[in-house]
């Protein structure tokens, strides 16, 4: 973080107090570097142990979710989800899978028509385990590559009660394979009942060949969004209304998937399955505000 930032934000912190909820009892008990000069470490996972996913940080969305994706999000299943060697696999596969919501003639809209899934993969999500509010949000990870994939690192607001796109989505990172030298930040929100959005992009070769850390800087009246240290978009949190029921206001949790083919994925190469989308690490800092 800049300087000149950090100043900014000792200023507005005078008037603003910081806050992270946790449903989770954990807290505090993470030992990771504590990051740049200005943060402290409040949340992290450094997938440190093999096996399924820490049950006490994230639960998995399940089923045909959204955006008429191709996958069947999977629970609990090592070949979707698995700690292994000190990262998070998320491994996007062609193979059949029997759907538990069939029924014969069932809503094609959402495929309970469907009596298998022809592609798996696996969305876990802090929801109800830990959600919040202002502060840094860090994810080191290794993309996935080839025409149809889609994994994203983002939040959601925690008041789903009020519906999409009024509960505020933050995406701090998407990739989608047919364009594989971009990557994306992307604030979606309501304005005069209807949905907006504004985001960014940033050109950059390959970015899948390698780790890279996506990043976003959130204060109360602005988030900013980073490859690594380059910083490519600035969402004024102003943009989606100026009072205290603005979303991105309120707590988010945070949501890390790998969606395959869909509204934006496009058609699925099935020979580039399986693909990987690889997190070494999640942390989530607060200002270290004196």
């Amino acid at each position: 973080m800049q300087s000149r930032n950090f100043v900014h934000w000792c200023l507005v912190a005078s008037q603003v107090v910081l806050a992270l909820a946790f449903t989770t009892a954990s807290r505090g008990a993470e030992t990771p570097s504590p990051g740049a000069a200005g943060w402290r470490l409040v949340w992290a996972d450094e997938f440190d142990t093999n096996g399924l996913p820490d049950k006490t940080k994230w639960r998995y969305e399940n089923g045909f979710v959204r955006n008429n994706e191709l996958q069947f999000y999977t629970q609990d299943r090592l070949e979707n989800a698995r700690v292994e060697n000190g990262m998070l696999i998320i491994e996007g596969r062609k193979e059949r899978f029997p759907n538990p919501s069939y029924k014969p003639g069932g809503d094609v809209k959402r495929r309970s028509n469907a009596e298998f899934a022809d592609y798996t993969a696996a969305s876990i999500t802090t929801q109800g385990k830990a959600s919040f509010l202002y502060g840094r949000i860090e994810v080191r990870a290794k993309l996935p590559h080839g025409n149809g994939v889609w994994p994203a690192i983002w939040m959601m607001g925690t008041n789903r009660t009020v519906g999409w796109p009024r509960c505020g989505e933050t995406d701090i990172m998407e990739f989608v394979g047919k364009d594989p030298n971009r990557v994306h930040a992307t604030m979606h929100f309501s304005k005069d009942g209807k949905h907006a959005s504004k985001g960014d992009l940033l050109v950059t070769t390959a970015p899948y060949n390698d780790f890279h850390v996506y990043a976003m800087n959130w204060f109360p009246d602005r988030m900013e969004f980073y490859f690594d240290q380059q910083k490519y978009f600035t969402f004024d949190v102003n943009l989606a209304g100026a009072g205290p029921e603005n979303p991105f206001r309120k707590h988010q949790y945070l949501l890390m998937n790998l969606a395959l083919g869909g509204a934006w994925g496009g058609p699925m190469d099935d020979a580039v399955l399986p693909q990987k989308f690889v997190i070494d690490y999640v942390r989530v800092y607060e200002a270290a505000v004196k």
